[in-house]
């Protein structure tokens, strides 16, 4: 064990409510989420159809209300993760709108995990796991026990705060970098195959390719919303476990969430 005291739910702060530190995180990647389609509607909207723009629209407008509400509302932990939930399941229904490949194999039919079943879900995967590290090594490095959870429930071997951590993040550093690689076609269906019992697996040459698609998009700078300074997007796990562990000290008011702009 380091020399950093690791802080467990015993040590927080009576004034340290879950249920703040719940509404921050949620507020981030709802908000992200949005930022992504609307970053869509914007590179690619000569290209939809009516009826494919006026739905991913729709969304939009839907989560930028359930961000409002959360923001104001006095919601126990269960609500929060049930407005995280609702929000997920409205970004995911159009996010087959957001996929240019000409691949059939490449659509988007819904979420599947443990094994992932088709590649696009097989991509997300791996990024989430390079993620997940990321923000694990994040949170040890500045003391934070990363199995010591939020919004995630505590479950024997899984680094829940770890996966708290990366939620607000998901959306811009996983998921805009699969669909970058996808439409601009470096990633394709030829670049996976299943595994018996339906498991969808990366090509090691692709697996490859993404890593270093990974490793360059944590090198682009993004300016900070909190600190109001650019930093490395590769930083942006370590400065959130930094800010949520000043909180938790009572360094910091509130836990201010990475917003994407």
């Amino acid at each position: 064990m380091t020399g950093n005291v690791l802080l467990r739910r015993a040590q927080y702060r009576a004034s340290d409510l879950p249920e703040e530190i719940v509404r921050s995180i949620v507020i981030g990647k709802i908000a992200n989420q949005r930022s992504v389609l609307m970053r869509s509607l914007r590179d690619y909207g000569p290209d939809f159809s009516d009826a494919d723009r006026m739905a991913i629209t729709t969304v939009t407008e839907r989560l930028a209300r359930i961000v409002r509400r959360v923001e104001i509302s006095d919601d126990t932990l269960d609500a929060l993760r049930g407005s995280e939930g609702e929000a997920a399941n409205l970004y995911f229904s159009v996010f087959d709108h957001l996929i240019r490949s000409p691949d059939a194999e490449m659509r988007w039919t819904g979420r599947s995990r443990r094994p992932p079943l088709d590649p696009v879900n097989a991509l997300l995967s791996f990024l989430y796991t390079l993620l997940t590290h990321d923000c694990r090594s994040a949170c040890e490095s500045v003391g934070l026990d990363p199995a010591v959870g939020f919004l995630h429930r505590d479950r024997p071997g899984r680094p829940s705060l770890a996966l708290d951590l990366m939620e607000e993040m998901r959306p811009i550093m996983a998921v805009r970098l699969a669909l970058s690689l996808i439409n601009r076609r470096q990633v394709r269906a030829k670049d996976f195959e299943t595994r018996d019992g339906g498991a969808v697996m990366m090509s090691d040459d692709a697996r490859k390719l993404v890593l270093t698609a990974w490793q360059e998009r944590k090198k682009d700078e993004r300016l900070h919303p909190f600190l109001e300074e650019k930093a490395p997007m590769g930083l942006t796990p370590y400065l959130q476990a930094q800010m949520l562990a000043r909180h938790l000290r009572g360094d910091l008011d509130a836990y201010p969430p990475w917003l994407w702009k």
